[in-house]
């Protein structure tokens, strides 16, 4: 067949089929060598599952799910048709196309495995509530009474507030440096609180420590909790209630490092946040901070 004919019966020029077909070869050899370094034991099925969320049209994300498990050492080809069916994913389903529930599913299902098998089977939880409900104080009591929680360290624009250390409490950094780690995609997620300054959760601490198998908590806000439930969906999410709206009042009115203004900023925003609680898997109240702290380190498992 001529070049023009050849042209005509594809309605395409060679040279775009011929890069079409070499991008084609390319994916295909970039989600081989995801399955390997799977199968090798180099990079956990939970990493590959969170890079796939992340970029959906990536190596990891154009694998399917069938592919993915049958990379596994340990699962074969009847364990995965038996494992689709109970999770109910699509044998054609790809990693990158996976709904918020199935992800869930999934993710539990590859912990629980690494669980069984001596894998690595980190767990990611994240503690949010209303602004001075305690949330700082619940985490702090954690990291100091509870060593085996991971305790992810926040980057902030405000001024460290009195007893603040840098580097333990939050990372404080300016604005010109905050707007730096959101271009270099160093944040796992990041906010503008109370309409005045930016947190947000630097990625690879995180990711290090799941890896790692660690049980890491986050400690954030609601915008937050609800960004991380984007790029994360196997997280549990843990909402932080103060026993009583007059309680939340006392509190904030009584630690003395926000002017009058801000303190009513802030609880105009805590009557809103309140309202999310519904968005959370499992609810906490904060009345005593140990008992509090207890709860949530026994509900990360």
């Amino acid at each position: 067949m001529s070049e023009q004919t050849n042209h005509r019966a594809t309605g395409l020029p060679v040279v775009d089929r011929a890069a079409g077909l070499q991008a084609a070869v390319a994916a295909r050899r970039a989600r081989a060598a995801v399955k390997a370094v799977v199968a090798s034991r180099q990079r956990t099925p939970i990493d590959v599952l969170r890079g796939a969320t992340r970029e959906p049209g990536s190596a990891e994300g154009t694998l399917r799910v069938s592919d993915l498990l049958r990379a596994i050492p340990g699962i074969g080809v009847t364990k995965v048709e038996r494992i689709m069916t109970e999770l109910d994913i699509s044998p054609v389903k790809r990693l990158g196309g996976l709904g918020q529930r199935q992800q869930r599913s999934l993710h539990l299902f590859l912990r629980t495995w690494a669980a069984q098998h001596g894998g690595c089977a980190g767990q990611l939880t994240v503690l949010a509530g209303p602004t001075a409900v305690g949330k700082g104080t619940v985490s702090v009591y954690i990291r100091q009474n509870y060593p085996e929680v991971s305790i992810s360290i926040s980057a902030t624009t405000r001024l460290p507030r009195p007893g603040e250390v840098e580097g333990k409490t939050y990372f404080f950094v300016d604005d010109a440096e905050f707007d730096r780690m959101i271009r270099e995609g160093e944040l796992l997620e990041w906010a503008t609180v109370h309409n005045a300054y930016r947190y947000g959760t630097p990625r690879e601490p995180v990711e290090s420590a799941l890896a790692a198998g660690q049980r890491v908590l986050l400690e954030i806000d609601i915008q937050g909790a609800r960004s991380v439930r984007q790029v994360m969906p196997e997280a549990s999410f843990i909402f932080l209630l103060p026993p009583t709206w007059e309680e939340l009042v006392r509190r904030l009115t009584g630690r003395g490092t926000e002017s009058t203004e801000e303190q009513m900023q802030r609880l105009r925003s805590a009557e809103v946040e309140l309202a999310a609680v519904t968005e959370f898997d499992f609810r906490v109240v904060n009345k005593d901070v140990a008992t509090a702290a207890r709860e949530v380190v026994d509900l990360m498992g």
